[in-house]
């Protein structure tokens, strides 16, 4: 056979093979890049680096950066504060064709930055990216800060300032809407009686539809007071409005949560018999689940079963959140392994568990001394593809402390704080903090004064009672350099000053 003939000069020379692309970076990549940045604090420096660093890791190919991706991995830093917003200012120092911004994105970005301690400048600084980059305020972006100011920093005052004022700083129409979604921070941040005087006060402008009264019921039912909630609801009826299902479902719970076990079953039985000429009254799946939560809380365990039992022969068939209300109640009331036969049957019927239904009945078998199987749920958990979260963690945190199993359960925040697992919360350090207290030794104390320091570079301020706690401890045990650090941070933050009262 003859060789093949030589190339001719002029054929085009062999294509080398392409080199293989790499994939784009996934929102957990990201969030690990910037736990690992050297600086959580914010400034341009930093996010001018943290931008950089971005650009290298990411090919080509996966820029721009989706507005999806930059949400999750401001979820995944949520529990961060400072490093999630300093992502966010990262992004924006991105090239315009290296990023996406959204409004959603931005409505995130606004919600870290107002849970911070000082957080009007930057909230300002960040509400204006919305026109300056084209953006429409979403739906969400007001409430965001109604909320935050008037729950988390408890300034009720500034939320309604806030609300008076939109037209005139942000050109944004003063709706009923708008309206609603204030009055429903009021509530949450247990000032129905504000929220109740500014509806009168604004009645001509905002004229009360279904979703005020009921935001107004609410309100009065958290506050424990059931007799002004029915006062709202004839009122509804008396300005011609009908009352939702919605609304009876708030004065259900609202019945319940005051602890009027009586008035909350008649009050069942009347929406069940009502039910039969008018829709609205017909009790549905958070009725039933609100009934049956009730029972159980107050032990009466036999009557929150039959009322599960009953609900799908009147057509209203039981959901996960049912399930696993009744799962809760039974861990909290009844015999754990009744609550795990419970959760067979649930998975047996065709229910999907959720990452609640996990947490509740690994609490549930840690409190009966069961950690071996609390872990192995916690195994099958992940193996069926249900992410553990921040609660799921303290529930294991919390009881390996009770068991003595200190070692494992600093292991396991330490997993966390490295974004290992998911990040620590409030609540992850106060239990923390909490269990050094147990055996008071200096090593202890150290481990609580640390812990008090990484909470705040987190954006999370300690009790005043906490603080002060941790504060005598290293001063009792010796600890001189810890106790100065906490004590230059006690000047920093006006909050843990002590008060001196003569």
């Amino acid at each position: 056979m003859p060789p093949p003939p030589p190339p001719s000069p002029t054929a085009a020379a062999p294509t080398p093979p392409a080199s293989p692309t790499k994939p784009p970076l996934c929102p957990g990549q990201i969030a690990a890049l910037v736990l690992n940045h050297p600086s959580s604090t914010l400034t341009a420096a930093s996010a001018r680096s943290l931008s950089a660093s971005i650009l290298a890791a990411a090919p080509a190919p996966a820029l721009p950066i989706p507005g999806p991706v930059a949400n999750s991995v401001l979820k995944l830093l949520w529990h961060h504060a400072p490093r999630a917003l300093l992502f966010f200012h990262a992004l924006l120092r991105l090239p315009p064709s290296a990023r996406e911004l959204s409004p959603s994105t931005v409505d995130l970005a606004l919600d870290l930055a107002a849970r911070l301690r000082h957080p009007r400048q930057l909230t300002s600084s960040i509400l204006a990216l919305f026109p300056r980059h084209g953006l429409a305020f979403t739906p969400r972006t007001f409430p965001i800060l109604f909320e935050r100011f008037a729950v988390s920093q408890r300034r009720p005052d500034l939320a309604v300032r806030l609300f008076l004022s939109l037209h005139r700083s942000h050109g944004v129409a003063q709706d009923l809407t708008l309206f609603n979604s204030l009055l429903d921070a009021l509530v949450k941040s247990r000032h129905a009686g504000k929220a109740a005087s500014l509806v009168r006060a604004l009645e001509r402008r905002f004229p009360p539809d279904a979703v005020t009264y009921n935001i107004l019921a609410d309100g009065w039912c958290r506050d424990k007071d059931t007799s002004r909630a029915l006062d709202i609801l004839r009122q509804m009826v008396e300005s011609g409005i009908a009352p939702t299902k919605a609304t009876y479902n708030i004065i259900l719970k609202g019945f319940f949560r005051s602890g009027q076990l009586q008035h909350a079953w008649d009050f069942f039985l009347q929406m069940k018999k009502r039910g039969f000429n008018d829709e609205s009254c017909k009790p549905d799946v958070v009725s039933y689940t609100t009934v049956l939560h009730g029972l159980g809380v107050a032990g009466q365990l036999d009557k929150a079963r039959k009322v599960f039992g009953e609900m799908s022969k009147q057509g209203c068939p039981p959901s996960t959140a049912t399930y696993n209300a009744l799962i809760q109640v039974i861990c909290k009331k009844g015999n754990v392994e009744d609550a795990v036969a419970v959760f067979d049957d649930m998975v047996a019927k065709g229910y999907v568990p959720n990452v609640v239904t996990y947490t509740v009945l690994i609490r549930g078998l840690c409190h009966a001394k069961k950690i071996v199987r609390a872990i192995k749920l916690l195994e099958r958990m992940k193996r069926e593809g249900c992410e553990p979260d921040v609660q799921t963690h303290n529930v294991l945190i919390r009881y390996s402390f009770e068991e003595g199993e200190i070692e494992k359960a600093l292991d396991l925040f330490e997993r966390m704080s490295k974004g290992m697992e998911c990040l620590p919360n409030q609540d992850t350090y106060n239990i923390i903090i909490s269990a050094m207290f147990v055996r008071k030794r200096a090593e202890d104390m150290a481990v609580a004064a640390r812990m008090v320091v990484d909470m705040v570079d987190r954006g999370y301020l300690p009790r005043r009672f906490m603080f002060n706690r941790v504060l005598n401890g290293l001063m009792l045990t010796g600890n001189q350099e810890l106790s100065k650090e906490l004590l230059r941070m006690q000047e920093k933050y006006a909050r843990l000053r002590r008060e001196i009262r003569l």
